[in-house]
């Protein structure tokens, strides 16, 4: 297991963390070291034609529910100068991402794209129907995050907000402290908590939320319906739906620690 001082580093909040890697449902979206970036699968709407963008720091893939539209998914980049590229499918503007600046992180959901500035605000576009693009009154945040129909915002003091659909209590988590990064799947939040334990809310059919027992966590992720969590010694546990073996997780060792 790694020592302690391993662990501490590893659970430090990391201002503006960026992806290097995303995945929609039928796609994925790699960075590489010189700013470029690569895709592979379904193409239908151009979601994968990245390959002439450059500077690239950090990548978000939209799109991760199991609908029979599933393949409608578009592709975020955001650049080193603080501005946004999107393409794919566009029907409700969510690309619509080229006046942006000052952009720090990105995040996409089903028909939506985030940006978190440097100042701690946010700004949203693409399909408000439920409210999950309303991130305009957002103040203080360090990351966000989008499952498919919320969003989710992380405060610098470890307090957390969600905005969107709250059918199944996904946004429910005005009562979470001490949380270090947050992830959003289909119907379901996840936080991390400085202790390195884990909280969930939303949609509980498949066990995606049964975290409770989860200790020495030091990253984590959410699908559709499964949730991901690293732990310190570069372990990996997993809950959730199994169906095509996605929670298959405990034989993997030396996974890397965020920040490393």
């Amino acid at each position: 297991m790694a020592d302690m001082t391993t662990k501490k580093t590893a659970l430090k909040m990391n201002r503006w963390p960026k992806a290097t890697l995303a995945a929609g449902r039928r796609h994925t979206v790699g960075l590489h070291a010189d700013g470029t970036l690569i895709a592979v699968g379904d193409n239908k709407y151009g979601q994968c034609e990245v390959s002439g963008w450059r500077d690239m720091v950090a990548v978000a893939a939209g799109n991760v529910h199991m609908a029979t539209n599933t393949g409608n998914a578009h592709t975020v980049g955001l650049q080193s100068d603080g501005k946004v590229a999107a393409v794919g499918w566009n029907k409700h503007n969510q690309c619509d991402v080229n006046e942006w600046r000052d952009i720090v992180a990105v995040a996409a959901g089903w028909r939506r794209t985030v940006g978190l500035k440097p100042d701690g605000t946010a700004v949203a576009v693409g399909h408000n129907h439920d409210g999950e693009c309303q991130v305009s009154g957002w103040h203080d945040m360090v990351a966000i995050a989008a499952g498919d129909w919320h969003t989710i915002g992380l405060r610098s003091d470890g307090t957390v907000t969600a905005v969107g659909n709250n059918r199944y209590g996904q946004c429910q988590v005005s009562d979470w402290r001490g949380i270090v990064a947050i992830a959003g799947g289909y119907l379901h939040t996840v936080g991390l908590q400085s202790d390195g334990t884990a909280v969930a809310a939303g949609l509980k059919r498949h066990g995606q939320c049964d975290i409770s027992g989860w200790r020495d966590i030091v990253s984590i992720a959410a699908g559709s319906s499964h949730t991901v969590g690293l732990k310190s010694d570069g372990t990996v546990v997993a809950v959730g739906l199994n169906t095509y073996g996605q929670c298959e997780v405990s034989g993997w060792r030396g996974i890397q620690l965020p920040g490393n």
